[in-house]
């Protein structure tokens, strides 16, 4: 089986000590911290803290996937990517999730605007951390993420930007594992899983959508990606707590 992690953002508000414990106990070994001023990850920690925090899950034996952010890597505002970017070197994560966000009413040819907004950004950030676009709102779908990683490739040769493959947003945008990750392969740095309602597409507990989770293993045959829990529970309290969504998940890949 794959090495697998879970978000935080399946357990808000919870302390450092809950997550290492729900950690051990169901084997999992990555961890994607969500990053926000309610949590304990978040960008005004002293440099004591991060070092504190580094060294509690380097000792659980973890390893820290992604610094989860809200940047917006197309957005015409300001963000904080930098911020971020030198939070995940001091935790040593393996990169910044960041978000697309372009501008959903745009219909002209690509490159977008906020296209352009994403290659400026990614090509004057610090490359002491990986950018890790995740398949998410306006680029939810595998081609339109291979769309702007294409541009990257040829207008940023050396980038740091890799993808967090949301494998349900793809399906969501019509897309079946296999396309998607033929799409993405170059630039996938680890797959967030979840399962979904196959009408809506909203999150539900774990064996209990239409997510084609065994078409998605048959795609994977071979690699040795990361596969990470991506557990709404923040934005989506109907689901189950992650003591019920972890085992749940393990056997679901079984």
């Amino acid at each position: 089986m794959a090495s697998l992690g879970f978000s935080t953002l399946g357990c808000p508000g919870e302390p450092l000590d809950h997550v290492l414990e729900l950690a051990k106990r169901y084997d999992f070994t990555g961890l994607e911290l969500r990053t926000a001023d309610d949590e304990f990850t978040h960008v005004g920690l002293t440099a004591a803290e991060r070092r504190e925090l580094r060294t509690r899950i380097e000792d659980a034996g973890l390893e820290i996937l992604a610094v989860n952010s809200y940047v917006h890597l197309c957005a015409v505002e300001e963000q904080p990517l930098e911020a971020h970017l030198e939070l995940a070197a001091d935790l040593g994560a393996r990169g910044v999730r960041v978000f697309p966000g372009d501008d959903p009413e745009f219909t002209g040819a690509s490159p977008s605007p906020g296209e352009i907004r994403a290659l400026d950004r990614v090509t004057s950030a610090s490359k002491d951390s990986r950018i890790l676009l995740e398949t998410h709102d306006s680029h939810s779908a595998g081609a339109k993420m291979a769309a702007l990683c294409r541009l990257l490739d040829a207008e940023a040769p050396g980038h740091n930007a890799k993808v967090i493959w949301d494998s349900a947003h793809t399906w969501s945008h019509g897309e079946t594992p296999a396309e998607a990750f033929e799409l993405l392969e170059p630039w996938i740095d680890f797959i967030q899983i979840k399962d979904e309602d196959p009408v809506d597409y909203r999150p539900v507990p774990i064996g209990t959508g239409g997510y084609p989770i065994a078409d998605l293993l048959t795609t994977l045959e071979g690699t040795d990606y990361w596969l990470s829990l991506e557990w709404e529970l923040k934005w989506h309290p109907h689901l189950p707590p992650l003591a019920e969504a972890l085992p749940a998940t393990r056997a679901w890949l079984a």
